[in-house]
This record gives structure tokens, C-alpha cells and sequence, in this order.
């Protein structure tokens, strides 16, 4: 079973489907009494997404400082009399760039497509199905898959699976997603145990086509990748938090286009 290339994908959604299904649990439980449930809720919730907007913002910090900061520590001279800025000056470079300009442009795909008004469409039609008993199903669907699938460990951890059968990344983020989805299903609802779906499709794509795309997520990609979702991770946090409005599924075609403007950029630098 090991060998199986989708295994730890499988694994992933299934540590998703029943963390959900014990949040769901705990919620109906505590539902049943008199104990302010929805209040309670609502200050899970608000916690959930202090913890969230921290995680979001030492992923975009990481994502953008940490290759100029090895850059900059090799060889010595940070702090040296004729360059002692060397380190500042080399914060923000080509990566912050490429997760701007994939914020951009996957915020206009993903308008073009309404993708927003898609998932929530869908939502609407789970919530009348089941009475809304649920809770928002599109918002918990979002929310999940966006904390479960934006990290490096998502796209690496596949990426292993698929070329060497290596799945030991993705069981260790399958524990970490399913105490989050306890967390998140108690605030959210059934939504963040449809999120288990999109984990499969994900991460059992990277891992079946890992030899062909491989060659596409080097480093730099899958560091731009991870600084562009853990922006969204931010947006998303605040929209929680009652701070913004962001309409973050239209974003999500942002995370995928380091893929292409990585090399982009590269041909574009070699012809100056």
C-alpha cells in the first residue's frame, strides 16, 4: 500500500472527513444544551481566526524573505563597512513581485469565471437541501480548503508521494489538518468536511502527474506559491474577523500562476 502513490492523499482527506465528522459531533452535542452554543461558537471562531491570521502572516513573511536572507548570509558580508545595508536592501525581491502580480491576475480570472459566486451558488443549494442545519457550507468549504492546501507541505509533501513513494509528509499533515478540522467544523460546519474532497483532487493530481510537473515547482515556485496562499490565508482571517469583505474563492487561481510567471520572468531576464 505504501507504494501507492495516491496513499497519502487518501490518508490527508480521510484525517479531514473525521475531524469534521467529530466536530460536527461536539457541535450537535453542545447544541442539544442550554450552554450558549452560538455564542460559543462565534468565540471559537474569532480565536480560530487570530490563529489563522498569524499563521498567514509568517507564511508570507517566510515566502519573502527567506531565500534574499540566505542570499545575502552567504559568503560573509552582511554588516561589512562597504555594505552594511546588504541584508535590508535584499528583503523584497523577484518573489514579491511574482505573488503580486499572481494576486492580480488570478483576482481578475477568478472574477471572470465567478468563481465567488459558483462555490457560494453551490453552498446555497447544500444549506436549502439540508435546512441550513449546517451552518454557512460555502464559507466552511473555503475557509478549509484554502488552511489545508496553501502550505509548501501540501504541494512538496505530494510531490514525494507521487516520485518516490515517500509519504511521511503528508501523514504528518494529516494529524495537524485533523485537529484543525475539529476546530474549524465546531465554528463552521459540514463545509469543512467537503474541503476533504478538494485535499484529494489536489494533492492526488500533484501526486499522479509529480514526474511531468516536478520540473515546474522548483523552490522559488513552490516558496511564490506558498506566499500567495498565505495572503489569502490573511484576507481570509480578516473576513472572519468582520475587518474586510474579500471575496477570496475569486483569488484562487493566484496560488497556481508562480507556475507560469516563475519561468516567465526568467526568460525575460535573459534577454537584458
Amino acid at each position: 500500500m505504501e507504494d501507492f502513490s495516491l496513499w497519502g492523499a487518501i490518508v490527508n482527506a480521510l484525517a479531514v472527513i473525521l475531524g469534521s465528522g467529530v466536530g460536527l459531533l461536539i457541535k450537535r452535542l453542545a447544541s442539544g444544551r442550554k450552554t450558549g452554543s452560538g455564542e460559543l461558537s462565534d468565540t471559537v471562531l474569532k480565536g480560530l481566526a487570530l490563529g489563522v491570521l498569524g499563521v498567514g502572516i509568517t507564511g508570507t513573511v517566510r515566502a519573502a524573505v527567506n531565500g534574499q536572507i540566505a542570499d545575502a548570509l552567504e559568503g560573509s558580508f552582511v554588516g561589512s563597512p562597504d555594505q552594511p545595508l546588504q541584508l535590508v536592501h535584499t528583503l523584497f525581491g523577484e518573489e514579491t513581485l511574482i505573488i503580486i502580480l499572481s494576486l492580480a491576475i488570478g483576482a481578475a480570472i477568478g472574477h471572470l469565471l465567478r468563481l465567488d459566486h459558483a462555490i457560494h451558488a453551490l453552498g446555497a443549494k447544500v444549506e436549502s437541501a439540508t435546512r441550513s442545519r449546517f451552518g454557512n457550507v460555502a464559507e466552511g468549504f473555503v475557509s478549509a480548503s484554502l488552511l489545508f492546501c496553501v502550505g509548501s507541505m501540501t504541494v512538496v509533501g505530494a510531490l514525494n508521494s507521487g516520485l518516490t513513494g515517500d509519504h511521511s509528509m503528508l501523514y504528518t499533515k494529516s494529524i495537524l489538518d485533523l485537529v484543525s478540522s475539529i476546530l474549524l467544523s465546531l465554528s463552521m460546519g459540514i463545509g469543512v468536511l467537503f474541503s476533504a474532497g478538494f485535499v484529494l483532487v489536489l494533492e492526488g493530481s500533484i501526486a499522479l502527474l509529480a514526474q511531468w510537473i516536478a520540473p515546474f515547482l522548483g523552490e522559488a515556485v513552490v516558496l511564490c506559491m506558498s506566499g500567495v496562499g498565505s495572503l489569502l490565508i490573511i484576507g481570509l482571517a480578516l473576513n472572519v474577523l468582520g475587518v474586510t469583505k474579500l471575496k477570496i474563492m475569486n483569488y484562487l487561481p493566484a496560488i497556481f500562476l508562480p507556475i507560469g510567471l516563475i519561468p516567465l520572468s526568467s526568460w525575460l531576464a535573459s534577454l537584458f
